[in-house]
């Protein structure tokens, strides 16, 4: 029986080796679609706040007025990069980017003055503008002639923003569920090597608490290398990506980034623990003929 013991404690070390390499590519996977949904966050929430809105000024208005618009609309928490755009502006803006051939058939700038600004993501849907809206409208009666965003691709961004985020969301769940069984299978794959050696030290006598500590322990370091070796990688993989493509890292999210890495830490510790603790029990409850 001793030699039996000896034998799984010899094996137990690659085995350990391969569980651990196995836990770090299945929360390497989970890590790398978790850093997908971030990205999708950010990119969605990139595009909304790159909607602008204007504010269109009545051509009667006094420039006491429109600064006042302009101080109310930089004073809203929601509101960045307000701009009052002058018919100078409005003129520069229009011959970059059209065709000026207009000055051949008009004397005079038809371009009304505006105040244009952003709204940070969370603020773009077609309800929140107008009530932003009907809101600028009451306080400065007269002084605004139009409230302008583009209507269709506000809506069109928040439904894709939405239904993407909810199909990502279930990818996840599901992910996650696959990750705790591919994890819990790997570890009792381990355990099984060491089960003599487990049934061995309860007939000699050690109690249950006795036997399950060190292997615990172990457990929960493997759980921290598997956990490390996944965030390497991770890490190496999301550098690679923004190297290849720049534009990765106008969406780069460090707080995401962390709380990505400490969920990968907390899986890999908790199920590497949680399924090394049930394979123990499992094996001091069987009996010795049952091992074979």
């Amino acid at each position: 029986m001793a030699q039996v013991g000896k034998f799984s404690s010899k094996k137990s070390k690659p085995t350990y080796g391969y569980a651990i390499v196995g836990v770090a590519l299945v929360l390497f996977l989970f890590g790398i679609v978790g850093w997908f949904f971030l990205n999708l966050r950010k990119t969605g929430d990139y595009f909304k706040e790159n909607i602008q809105v204007q504010t269109y000024l009545s051509r009667t208005a006094s420039k006491k007025e429109i600064d006042s618009l302009v101080d109310y609309i930089s004073k809203i928490p929601y509101a960045n990069r307000v701009e009052y755009v002058t018919k100078e502006k409005a003129i520069e803006r229009w011959n970059a980017e059209n065709d000026s051939t207009w000055k051949q058939f008009l004397s005079n700038n038809p371009l009304p003055e505006s105040v244009d600004f952003y709204v940070k993501a969370d603020y773009v849907d077609k309800d929140s503008l107008n009530i932003l809206s009907t809101d600028l409208q009451t306080h400065f009666p007269g002084v605004i002639s139009e409230f302008k965003f583009p209507t269709e691709t506000v809506t069109k961004v928040s439904s894709y923003v939405k239904t993407t985020a909810i199909i990502f969301l279930i990818v996840a769940v599901l992910l996650t569920i696959l990750v705790v069984f591919s994890i819990d299978n790997t570890i009792r794959l381990a355990m099984y090597s060491n089960r003599f050696l487990i049934k061995t030290m309860q007939m000699v006598g050690a109690t249950r608490w006795f036997i399950a500590k060190p292997i615990n322990q172990r457990a929960v370091i493997n759980g921290l290398i598997a956990s490390a070796i996944a965030i390497a990688a991770v890490w190496g993989t999301v550098q690679l990506l923004q190297n290849m493509y720049p534009a990765f890292k106008l969406l780069h999210d460090s707080t995401g980034l962390l709380l990505l890495f400490a969920a990968i830490i907390l899986l890999g510790i908790i199920i590497s623990l949680a399924s090394t603790h049930r394979a123990v029990i499992k094996y001091l409850r069987m009996k010795l003929d049952d091992l074979y």
